[in-house]
């Protein structure tokens, strides 16, 4: 499945914005969520045979976070966009700097 597909589902993307700001367990993540164990479990099945959480066994808990690097497709498709948007700031800060700096 590409990333594009994975992320398309909303819930996948409430789980990959959950762990982008550290681990959580599934108990952690049905309660942030409000939905189902179940429901959250097969979520991480589909992110972790995509590449893009990884699980590790504590104690009784699976705890997942993001691969090193997920959803290398849609990172490639977005960063001429990024690049792009960059320029065009810093062409606008270079700008600003110019004319702060004429009398």
């Amino acid at each position: 499945m590409d990333g594009f597909t994975v992320i398309a589902e909303p819930t996948r993307r409430s789980i990959v914005d959950r762990l982008r700001v550290g681990e959580h367990d599934v108990g952690a993540l049905v309660r942030g969520l409000g939905i189902s164990q179940s429901l959250v479990s097969k979520h991480l099945r589909v992110l972790r045979e995509a590449g893009v959480v990884e699980a590790q066994v504590v104690g009784k808990r699976r705890v997942y976070r993001l691969t090193e690097q997920p959803l290398p497709d849609v990172i490639a498709w977005v960063q001429p966009f990024v690049d792009r948007w960059a320029a065009s700031f810093d062409r606008l800060a270079q700008a600003l700097d110019d004319e702060g700096q004429r009398p």
